[in-house]
């Protein structure tokens, strides 16, 4: 099984690109909201630590967000019961699909916290900075803020860039997204 992680700034097109390679797809971001609606066990966690903040269930996404931007050391709270779940998502997906030939890894935070292993394909998702902030504020519940105390969480970009296998250029549209595939896909046959 050969597998892909993708890499790239918070709204440059991981998950769009992660979905147009036609593998199967863990989205982590997807797998967190279920965490939220559905998952009793992290709320009681999440209540736990954060009282104030998580007091009925399924989570309100907006206290998430006002739990994170009232306190530093919150995100982290919130981050070490929530990564533990997805780490036991992300098992069974990798079992439910260990006959595919190609498994792609939509994991915001794939390096910085050590999921991906040795052998990865690792694509990096280049996009135009500007192009980058338009479509993060059409995106519910945005803010400055909060997207910055994300952005410290993580390496840097550059980093990224140089672990990575290969690049894919994404100006969102379709074709530049379907070559950068089509090259990568060709390059693991």
């Amino acid at each position: 099984m050969i597998r892909i992680g993708i890499l790239g700034d918070i709204g440059s097109g991981k998950t769009f690109i992660a979905k147009s390679f036609g593998y199967p797809v863990f989205n982590a971001d997807a797998e967190v909201a279920r965490l939220y609606k559905k998952n009793l066990n992290v709320f009681r966690k999440l209540k736990k630590v954060l009282p104030k903040y998580f007091n009925k269930f399924p989570i309100d996404k907006a206290l998430i967000s006002k739990a994170i931007l009232a306190n530093n050391q919150n995100l982290n709270k919130i981050i070490k019961i929530v990564h533990n779940e997805i780490r036991k998502k992300l098992r069974i997906f990798i079992k439910k699909n260990k006959k595919r030939k190609i498994i792609i890894l939509d994991i915001p935070l794939l390096l910085e916290n050590k999921i991906n292993k040795k052998n990865d394909i690792l694509i990096f998702i280049q996009s135009n900075k500007s192009r980058i902030n338009k479509e993060l504020k059409k995106r519910p519940n945005f803010s400055k803020e909060l997207l910055r105390k994300f952005k410290k969480i993580q390496l840097p970009l550059d980093y990224k860039k140089k672990k990575s296998d290969f690049i894919i250029k994404n100006n969102f549209t379709k074709n530049s997204v379907k070559v950068g595939i089509e090259k990568v896909l060709k390059n693991l046959k």
